[in-house]
């Protein structure tokens, strides 16, 4: 992913307009301070502006020695599990032979059933343990087969669509998954058909949350990077918001002009607020900037300076 550069009166500010153009959570950034504003010996004010830098924080998927590790500690317990089962069976036959027991002796530790079934136990548990390790190693190498690798668009778009048509045809709905590249930057897969406002969702929070999967599984494949973003539309409903936000937009930015006041908008993701702020930088007289904390962050439109 290709870094911006902005500017601001503070690092704070600058930080906010690059997640604004980045169109992602801060969470979802990383930076690089190029500048800090200066501040004067006599009224301690801040002189300058603060330059920063930005893109989207690439994800890499957890270590594979991890995971293993999980897996072995999670084979450890239900093994030990199985341990206790045996020494329930050897209290049967201590009980046989007419020994009682004491709590800090175990039945399986005295009887001697509980010794024999050990090892039986433990050469049923081999080969189970063989195979899970196989499959640990063969996963480990398709992982490494592609380590590194960072996605071309069409990768990417590929690896989406085919996503993309599998969670349709488990949704049980009738659809197409089609696939471009909106500029250098961006790539979007759409999904069209009929009756689709159960991958939409109230506010389109199924459609967010289904552009997040996609960008998991995608990001996975590729260790965490790729040529460009990645977004997810269903039944044109971006395309929509978008022209509709766009419309929106100038007819505040309209007002602002003509009354020199300020207009706040609703709270809004951080898409939608990159859609307001690109329009307002195509209109003369007035700006706009962030103001407030995920996820009641909103764009505030004033005049020019």
């Amino acid at each position: 992913m290709e870094w911006v550069e902005v500017v601001g009166r503070t690092v704070e500010e600058a930080k906010d307009r690059a997640l604004d153009l980045l169109g992602v959570d801060e969470a979802q950034a990383e930076f690089e301070v190029l500048e800090e504003p200066t501040v004067g010996k006599l009224l301690r004010r801040a002189k300058g502006q603060a330059r920063v830098r930005a893109r989207v924080r690439p994800v890499a998927p957890r270590a594979k020695t991890d995971r293993r590790d999980r897996r072995r500690s999670r084979g450890g317990r239900e093994g030990g599990g199985r341990e206790g089962g045996g020494r329930e069976g050897g209290g049967e036959g201590g009980r046989g032979g007419g020994r009682a027991t004491t709590p800090r002796e175990s039945a399986g530790e005295r009887g001697g059933n509980g010794r024999r079934d050990e090892p039986r136990r433990e050469a049923k548990a081999a080969p189970a343990a063989r195979h899970e390790r196989n499959n640990d190693e063969g996963k480990a190498a398709m992982r490494d087969e592609h380590q590194g690798e960072e996605l071309t668009s069409e990768q990417q778009l590929a690896e989406a669509t085919t996503f993309l048509e599998g969670l349709v045809a488990a949704f049980g709905v009738e659809a197409t998954v089609s696939s471009s590249s909106v500029d250098e930057s961006l790539d979007e897969v759409r999904v069209d058909g009929t009756e689709l406002g159960l991958l939409i969702g109230p506010r389109a929070g199924t459609l967010d949350a289904v552009q997040d999967l996609t960008r998991v599984v995608v990001q996975r494949r590729g260790n965490g990077r790729s040529e460009s973003r990645l977004r997810v539309d269903v039944g044109g409903y971006r395309a929509k918001r978008r022209d509709a936000l766009e419309r929106f937009t100038r007819q505040l930015a309209e007002e602002v002009r003509t009354t020199g006041g300020r207009k706040v908008l609703e709270p809004m993701g951080s898409a939608d607020r990159k859609v307001v702020h690109d329009t307002i930088g195509t209109i003369d007289g007035v700006q706009s900037l962030s103001e407030g904390e995920e996820p009641r962050r909103r764009v505030v439109i004033v005049p020019g300076e």
